[in-house]
């Protein structure tokens, strides 16, 4: 297969459109686009520019043989959305370098084309297109142009260049299908919205908020007062979120807009909590009313292009992106389903949404070699009454549906090394009081019932240990993980690391002795537990990642969320479709053999149907 590399200059204006200021989608579908010309490189050859009209720039496209080839750009998702919606231009294949950066060097690593171009030693990014600024086409001087010309061929050098280094330094070819598959669902759009119930939604949504408002009887006073603010949260069973504050050093509410914890209440599935939060915020409108006014939004010019983030997290998976981040629409609460329901499929196909069942909890059993639980997993055994049994000491079958809840809390929730403590604070929100006692008693029991996981989280305390040393300890099932010591590193079945950039010993002012490794946000405390569950998420994203290529080999996959995975098909073979998308999502890679996985699947003519 042919590799072309490309980049697409356009018009913007950094007063008001630019893609800081508008979404990809939007900035794409807006009448002020323009492409002012396009630089494009077919395998190593020699880079080609050519500006012009939007026919002449059509012509030029049509002269390379871009539909079976590999499509090569520094944010793919944007240039192949413009050849696709503007030239109806589809590419077989597409790969993108900022995207294959965040898997090689961490999901917030700099990735920019000049950070990339530095880190590889291929050359220099120019600054041309500062000197575009609110500038069209017909605006440029042919001297001009010709410079944005050489601008833009030097941007396709370096992608191409940057490429080449790092396939062949073994970028694993799984992820690069995995970043086909990503870009596809954004590129080509297949998924339409329900305009008339959006804005349906939008208006019970901005209702439900005054009279939210009204019925809380807060003033603004009373929203800016930190005490009636955290009154008020936990009248709703929420517990305000706290900090250290520099200036007293003692705890405080974090109830600011830097603070973070407070600024996700903004997506509570309680409408009350998210209207007092941007209330107290100056937010004149809740998370669900911009979301759903930007879908609004999307239905007026089109199909929705579902605009995922491959690795957007350190453990590879996938994010929400374009700032309609569809993994955290709302399922719970006043606004469950809403919005789904409004995503359909396309006329004559269903949505088929297949979501692996407790994979976290079946991997960290598995990894652990805790063979009891693994072995009530592949029975199908409720792993949740066996450990409410373990709590309260009575057969499973006299196992409660409150005293379930507790067991599978536990199961889901303590798999990391949870203390007492946060163990109770945790269910404190969800509307369970524990005493302390009980709290200690139930964590306690966990780690007596299953030791082989707790020595899991002692024998990822001992690598870290040894790592920030530069010495490498096995840790888990054999011949599942590689621990990279000098590197820093784990070695995952996808081939690709998980790092953990410049790790190190570190005593704390206390006098303890903890472990450090560096993000761009500075310094993060890791641990034995928090390295399971680092690792944990990461086989299971590369088992769900390779669970999503078998399904697409037959379906088009339109969708991903968390652990769930969503394709369509024909209205005549829903079932038949359904039946193949659940046996791929409970088939396991060779390097997994014994991991019992397991899934629901349901399918409609809405996502919120599935």
């Amino acid at each position: 297969m042919k590799i072309i590399t490309l980049d697409l200059e356009t018009f913007y204006d950094s007063k008001t459109y630019t893609l800081k200021k508008f979404t990809t989608e939007e900035y794409v579908r807006h009448p002020d686009f323009q492409v002012i010309g396009v630089g494009i490189k077919v395998n190593d050859g020699e880079t080609a520019w050519a500006s012009g009209t939007h026919r002449g720039i059509r012509k030029f496209l049509s002269e390379f043989d871009i539909e079976n080839s590999l499509l090569v750009c520094q944010n793919t998702a944007f240039d192949g959305f413009i050849l696709s919606e503007h030239f109806d231009i589809h590419a077989k294949r597409y790969a993108d370098t900022m995207l294959m950066a965040k898997a090689i060097h961490g999901a917030d690593a700099p990735v920019s084309l000049k950070a990339l171009a530095e880190r590889y030693g291929v050359g220099e990014k120019g600054t041309e297109v500062i000197n575009a600024d609110s500038k069209r086409r017909e605006d440029f001087t042919p001297e001009e142009l010709s410079k944005y010309g050489d601008y833009c061929i030097n941007d396709v050098e370096l992608t191409y260049d940057i490429f080449k280094k790092m396939v062949s330094s073994g970028f694993p070819l799984i992820e690069m299908r995995l970043i086909d598959l990503t870009l596809k669902m954004f590129i080509r759009p297949l998924l339409h919205l329900d305009k008339e119930l959006l804005e349906s939604h939008l208006i019970d949504v901005r209702s439900r908020k005054e009279q939210l408002l009204a019925e809380s009887r807060c003033t603004v006073e009373d929203l800016m007062s930190n005490q009636k603010l955290a009154d008020l949260l936990r009248s709703f069973g929420v517990e305000p979120p706290t900090k250290i504050s520099a200036r007293t050093n003692k705890e405080a509410y974090a109830f600011a807009k830097s603070d973070e914890e407070f600024k996700a209440l903004l997506d509570h599935p309680d409408l009350r909590v998210q209207t007092a939060v941007a209330a107290r915020l100056g937010v004149k409108s809740t998370l669900e009313e911009t979301r759903t006014e930007r879908f609004i939004g999307i239905a007026e010019r089109g199909k929705i292009p579902v605009p995922l983030m491959y690795y957007a997290a350190r453990t590879g998976r996938w994010g929400g992106s374009d700032k309609i981040n569809l993994q955290n629409l709302p399922s719970r609460g006043d606004n469950a389903g809403k919005i789904k329901n409004a995503i359909l499929a396309p006329d004559g196909y269903v949505i088929i949404d297949s979501d692996s069942s407790q994979i976290e909890a079946r991997v960290l059993a598995w990894l652990a070699e805790q063979e009891d639980l693994v072995t009530a997993f592949k029975e199908g055994r409720d792993v949740y009454k066996i450990m409410a049994s373990a709590i309260y000491n009575k057969p499973e079958e006299d196992i409660s549906k409150s005293e379930r809840f507790m067991g599978k809390t536990v199961v889901l929730g303590c798999g990391y090394g949870l203390g007492a403590e946060k163990f109770r604070a945790a269910l404190k929100t969800q509307g369970v009081e524990l005493s302390e006692e009980e709290a200690a008693n139930i964590i306690r029991t966990y780690r007596e019932t299953y030791p082989d996981i707790v020595r899991l989280w002692r024998s990822c305390q001992i690598m870290v240990q040894n790592m920030a040393n530069g010495d490498s300890v096995p840790v888990g099932r054999h011949g599942v993980l590689k621990v990279l010591g000098e590197e820093k590193a784990v070695r995952l079945p996808s081939g690709l690391t998980l790092p953990y950039k410049g790790l190190r010993a570190h005593r704390t002012e206390e006098g303890k002795v903890e472990y450090q490794y560096r993000s761009r946000k500075g310094w993060n405390r890791i641990y034995g537990g928090k390295v399971t569950e680092n690792i944990c998420q990461a086989i299971a994203r590369c088992i769900i990642g390779e669970q999503m290529i078998l399904i697409s080999k037959r379906y088009p996959v339109v969708l991903t969320v968390h652990d769930a995975i969503a394709c369509i098909a024909p209205e005549g073979e829903a079932e038949e479709a359904m039946a193949y998308a659940e046996e791929c999502m409970k088939w396991t890679p060779d390097w997994a053999t014994g991991l019992p996985v397991n899934c629901e699947a349901g399918y409609g003519k809405s996502y919120g149907d599935c």
